[in-house]
């Protein structure tokens, strides 16, 4: 039987959150056994969690940004329990890569008329996530743009834009594959899926149901060649620069000089100079959007 929990953050603002609560009680099926939860406590998810594992929901909806996705992800990984989501956030990185509409009414139709499909999902010492995560110029945009008091896009771009002009390349040893790559590198991303959000692919290769990371390293280069290299992520031809290597595996270690910010979908955190990521295959069933294909199929 069918029984959906409705996580909502309320962090987008009490207005947008109140039109989302009454989107979903208005356009939800009432045949179906359904509850909406805020996470009111941005920095404690453990009674939602507790709640949404003890109560027997078939479904598990997120409704918000990819750190909702995330934090409602996570806590129903190797369950039996479905991950849906209703995308309200600045990039939705996971939502586009499965393609999920994002109009809250469509979205609510595809939770209940499109199918589930088993996808991977990624550890990063001890956080998972499901999208990207990765140390370097990616984390500290997101540090940035956590601090903020401005959302959106176009915010996520001016940050990006400033700090284009001062942040510097470092230095990482990267064991892949039985090897040690020692690179200067402008980022170095894991991806799961191919894009941070916003339908900017760092790694338009990738695949969410193929058990393998794809290990992106992006080089030094001149500031005149970052508007033509943002070109080719969103044009999903961004490993075809010859700034960009790439590598696949399962598992990959990272090791920086110093503990510092990493990211995981788009979340920011500090963490130890040794970044170990493991690919944990198909380990989640979600919702995909009613015209899903897979990244190969894409490009």
């Amino acid at each position: 039987m069918r029984k959906y929990i409705f996580i909502v953050n309320p962090n987008a603002g009490k207005k947008v959150a109140d039109t989302l609560i009454q989107s979903i009680s208005r356009h939800f099926p009432k045949n179906i056994e359904h509850e909406i939860v805020i996470w009111e406590d941005k920095d404690n998810f453990e009674i939602i969690k507790q709640k949404i594992r003890d109560n027997y929901y078939s479904h598990a909806i997120a409704v918000g940004g990819d750190g909702t996705v995330n934090e409602v992800a996570s806590a129903i990984l190797n369950t039996e329990i479905v991950l849906g989501i209703i995308p309200c956030g600045s990039g939705n990185g996971l939502a586009r890569s499965l393609g999920i509409s994002l109009q809250t009414e469509e979205a609510m139709k595809e939770m209940v008329q499109s199918k589930s499909i088993m996808i991977d999902s990624g550890r990063v010492n001890d956080h998972s996530f499901f999208c990207t995560s990765g140390a370097g110029f990616d984390a500290h945009i997101g540090e940035r743009f956590a601090h903020s008091s401005k959302r959106g896009f176009m915010s996520y771009v001016k940050i990006t834009i400033r700090e284009l002009f001062t942040y510097r390349s470092a230095d990482y040893e990267i064991k892949i594959n039985g090897e040690v790559l020692k690179r200067k590198a402008f980022l170095v991303t894991v991806a799961n899926a191919g894009q941070y959000g916003n339908d900017f692919y760092i790694a338009p290769q990738a695949s969410l149901t193929d058990g393998l990371f794809h290990v992106v390293i992006l080089k030094p280069f001149h500031l005149l060649a970052a508007f033509p290299l943002a070109w080719k992520m969103f044009s999903g031809n961004a490993h075809t620069s010859k700034y960009i290597e790439t590598h696949t595996a399962e598992e990959v270690t990272i090791v920086r000089a110093t503990k510092s910010p990493i990211h995981f979908d788009g979340e920011p955190a500090v963490a130890e100079a040794q970044l170990h990521y493991k690919n944990m295959p198909r380990s989640i069933r979600i919702v995909s959007g009613a015209n899903y294909k897979p990244a190969a199929e894409i490009f």
